[in-house]
Order: C-alpha cells, then sequence, then structure tokens
C-alpha cells in the first residue's frame, strides 16, 4: 500500500500540473470507486463539473483538491490506486475507473484514477476545502509543520501496546505505514513489540527521528516501488526500496550486524526485523497473590459485634486483625465459629 512519502509525491505532482485548472467534464467508468459519494455516479459528477481546483493537500494518507465553491475532490489510493496526468489522446489504461478533463492550467490535459483493485476511492466533501470532516479525526503525520513531538512522546510512554502497532496508529500519527515503521525501528534499535510504557522519552523521540529521516530520504528518490502499481502522476516508479535495511530482507545479512534478517506474522502483514540489533522483549512475570479471607470485624459469644481491629481467641487458635482471620475455623461461617 502507498504510504506517506508516496501519497506526497503524488500530491506535489497534482500542486504543479492540476492547481488552477478547471474540471470540464468527469466521466465515471466504474462505480465502485465512488462509492463513498452518496451522491451517486451522477451526483459526483455533476458536483465537480465546471469547479476550478485551488490547491493539492494531505493529510497522512488521503489527497484532496480544494475546490472554489468550498467543497473539495477527496481521494484514497488503496493498494493500487493512481492519479495519472495525461493528454486526452492516450490510451486508456486497463484500470481506468474515472476521467476528469481539464481545461485552463491544464488544457488539453486530464485527471485519471486507475485502481486494479479497487480498495481506494474518490468522494466529494462538501465544505471539505480547508479539511474534509470525513478525514477530521487522523492524526497528522510526522512531516507536518504542526506536528506536537512532545505530545507524541508522552502518548507513546501511556500504553502498554508494542510500539510498531502505536505507529500504525492513524489516531496517534499518520502516514507512517508498515515497510517505513520497519526501517524506523530497524534504525532505533528497537523491536515492535517494546511495550511503549517501558521505553525511555529519548526512546521514543530518537524513534520519531528516524521515522522522519526514513521518509524524507524516500521522498527524495520518489518513494518505494515493489512493482509496477505505485507511480506518481507521470507514471513513474520510486526508488527508496533499494535503500530497505529490514522490510522485505527476509534471511538476508543485517546491514549492521551481519545477522540474518527475520520476518515474522503482524496484524495481517509481515514485520522484519534483526534479531541481534532489535532483540525480542521480556516478558515480565507476575506471581499471584491469593486474596485474603474477609469478615465484618470481631466474634464475641458467638455473635456479631463492633469489636476491636485485634482481637484473640482464649485457645489462641485463631486471630482477628481488622477485618480479617487467620487460623482454625478461617473457613466458616461467623455463626458457626465457637466463641
Amino acid at each position: 500500500m502507498p504510504e506517506l512519502p508516496e501519497v506526497e509525491v503524488v500530491r506535489a505532482g497534482l500542486e504543479r500540473h492540476v492547481v488552477g485548472a478547471t474540471i470540464t467534464r468527469v466521466e465515471v467508468l466504474h462505480p465502485r470507486p465512488v462509492r463513498r459519494d452518496l451522491r451517486g455516479p451522477t451526483g459526483f459528477a455533476a458536483a465537480l463539473a465546471g469547479r476550478r481546483i485551488e490547491s493539492a493537500r494531505r493529510r497522512g494518507k488521503y489527497l484532496w483538491l480544494p475546490l472554489d465553491n468550498g467543497d473539495a475532490l477527496l481521494g484514497h489510493l488503496g493498494m493500487s490506486g493512481q492519479l495519472l496526468v495525461q493528454p486526452p489522446d492516450s490510451p486508456d489504461e486497463r484500470h481506468l475507473r474515472v476521467r476528469l478533463a481539464l481545461s485552463g492550467a491544464s488544457e488539453g490535459r486530464e485527471l485519471r484514477f486507475v485502481d486494479q483493485r479497487m480498495f481506494g476511492g474518490l468522494s466529494v466533501s462538501t465544505g471539505g476545502g480547508e479539511l474534509p470532516p470525513e478525514i477530521a479525526h487522523i492524526a497528522r503525520d510526522p512531516l507536518d509543520p504542526e506536528f506536537d513531538d512532545d505530545a507524541f512522546v508522552a502518548k507513546v510512554r501511556r500504553r502498554s501496546s508494542g510500539v510498531k502497532r502505536q505507529l500504525l496508529d492513524q489516531n496517534l500519527v499518520s502516514g507512517v505505514g508498515n515497510i517505513y515503521a520497519d526501517e524506523a525501528l530497524w534504525r532505533a534499535r528497537l523491536h515492535g513489540e517494546r511495550p511503549g510504557n517501558r521505553l525511555t522519552r529519548s526512546q521514543v523521540a530518537e524513534l520519531l527521528g528516524h521515522a522522519r529521516e526514513v521518509m524524507l530520504a524516500a521522498l527524495g528518490e520518489g518513494g518505494t516501488s515493489f512493482d509496477t502499481l505505485y507511480v506518481n502522476v507521470n507514471g513513474e516508479s520510486g526508488y527508496f526500496d533499494r535503500s530497505l535495511h529490514a522490510y522485505g530482507r527476509e534471511n538476508e545479512p543485517c546491514d549492521r550486524c551481519g545477522a540474518p534478517i527475520r520476518r515474522v506474522a503482524f496484524m495481517n502483514r509481515s514485520s522484519f526485523f534483526c534479531p541481534v540489533c532489535q532483540p525480542v522483549p521480556r516478558r515480565r512475570r507476575v506471581v499471584p497473590v491469593p486474596p485474603p479471607r474477609r469478615l465484618t470485624r470481631a466474634v464475641s459469644g458467638g455473635t456479631l459485634e463492633d469489636g476491636p481491629a485485634r482481637l484473640q481467641s482464649p485457645d489462641r487458635s485463631r486471630c482477628y486483625i481488622g477485618r480479617f482471620l487467620y487460623g482454625q475455623g478461617a473457613d466458616r461461617l461467623p455463626e458457626q465459629r465457637p466463641a
């Protein structure tokens, strides 16, 4: 699935090629990619026709194009989605789903949504020009200038869940997917199952810094591509997969210590780590403590009544301390015990 660097590469391409253009015509070739728009394919097309694209923005892995009426074209690439800027006479792609004809700044071009598996999609967000309400719950990403480092560190250290699971939590931090989480953890020498509440403040801050480094490096190389499904708006693939240290390198030697990289199942996908540089965390042993039996207070003459905090029976076989009874007969009801 495209992650933050790949989506940012697409956003930057849209900013260069379609901002300022007017959408003159919309053609929905398959209804599934616009399934989240309650207007349906016809209403989706009508809501976009004649609207001018003001800018290209991103939150995590979501893209949106603010329009001149305050609405926005909201998109997610899913597993295999592509947003391509093509000349009208270019042959249709095999999995072309939506076509937007453009005029003005992009005269004679089309913005095409191509998606083989159709897990991604497009919709019109009413009033979503500044921030679509559909994605308002998603946290900012580490490359966002307004991302709060201190708040992120504090939240991670309050949780007992594994640190990789937290990196993938879009309500905590957005845009960090499986590939870059593994790479950041490798650089920080941390195993993904390390509980957040057992990490120091400096360890979490260092991990966040490595996540930024990895994503910025991927941006510089156009993202990561393992097949032909991810491309930028010009149809070009990224090359950061050649710089990976952990992800996808099962049984290959670690670039730092030479130990074979391991792969384990994780949340219906895979995690890659070095068993030497990133040791599996030990589990803390919990010894259960049986609770003491409770009693209302003290017993005198075979009846319950208020008594001193400590009272010992005449034969010294039983002793009441506060509300607890120790010694012979502790398993009987108060009225069954001898005075």
